[in-house]
């Protein structure tokens, strides 16, 4: 087990986390919560936030409360309003750009309508860089000189997928080339940034979208090594490495959490294996 409360990885921290109410972001707020983070929830949902939060402190009990705000991320004055109200904490230490959609209408170049193409794009790619160029804000006005912003990338951005997500695909690599550049652009001022890029994850966005397709399933899960999905906290794992401290010399990296999916040329035989039983919060 971690550090209770302010003995913790990132004890001191301020962090922003989007998407915060369910799957990674809920998991990856609750590991920063457990190592004294003082965190803000942001999603589109007060009930979500609301049972997301209840969640948390289920769980970890004995941590700083997490505050919650409903924010639209492809809107950039409720982005700049979610950062004001962390620079009454002192300022953004750690920005979680998490927040994004795989629409169940994104299909291939023909299928895929203009209305599924722009609302992607401006929840996946938007978004993260209005995260980004606000965390950087808040930063220097709080003189940070040792800020990490990690933003959700996928492992569809390194790897072609022939059941096709165009929109989602072309999103992420948006994201990968967008979090390099950030990293390069601001490594002097202390400022790290980082794309994670999880395979298919057992999540409810994923769960949503695959639905009662058994086929569409087996076509994901056949390429894992494991046989499984990955599992949220798995991603939040990683999350909360490049959050702290401990990956001071980690910056413009996609981060693969992938199980070795996208090393993998043909799966090994026999029966999957089994997620952990108790994953360590």
């Amino acid at each position: 087990m971690g550090s209770h409360g302010p003995s913790g990885r990132l004890a001191g921290k301020n962090a922003i986390i989007t998407g915060a109410a369910g799957g990674i972001g809920l998991e990856t707020t609750i590991l920063f919560a457990r190592e004294g983070a003082r965190v803000l929830m942001s999603d589109i949902s007060q009930p979500a936030l609301d049972r997301g939060l209840a969640k948390v402190l289920e769980i970890v009990p004995w941590c700083i409360k997490p505050a919650t705000i409903l924010c639209d991320v492809t809107k950039e004055s409720e982005v700049a309003a979610m950062v004001d109200l962390v620079d009454t904490w002192g300022g953004v230490d750690v920005f979680f750009n998490n927040a994004g959609i795989m629409h169940a209408h994104d299909a291939d170049a023909i299928e895929t309508s203009e209305k599924v193409w722009d609302l992607t794009m401006a929840i996946n790619v938007k978004g993260v860089w209005y995260g980004s160029k606000h965390a950087v804000l808040s930063m220097r006005r709080h003189g940070k000189k040792n800020g990490s912003v990690i933003n959700t990338a996928s492992v569809v951005a390194l790897v072609g997928s022939a059941t096709p997500q165009l929109a989602y695909t072309a999103s992420k690599g948006a994201v990968l080339a967008l979090t390099r550049e950030l990293a390069i652009v601001h490594a002097r001022e202390g400022f790290r940034f980082n794309a994670l890029c999880p395979a298919p994850l057992n999540t409810p966005l994923l769960q949503d979208w695959l639905g009662g397709d058994e086929a569409k399933r087996h076509r994901r899960e056949v390429h894992f090594p494991t046989g499984r999905f990955g599992e949220a906290i798995e991603q939040a794992q990683a999350v909360l490495f490049l959050a702290s401290d401990e990956s001071s010399f980690v910056n413009g990296t996609d981060f693969v959490v992938d199980g070795g999916m996208t090393r993998c040329y043909i799966t090994p035989e026999g029966p999957p294996t089994e997620p952990p039983k108790n994953f360590t919060r």
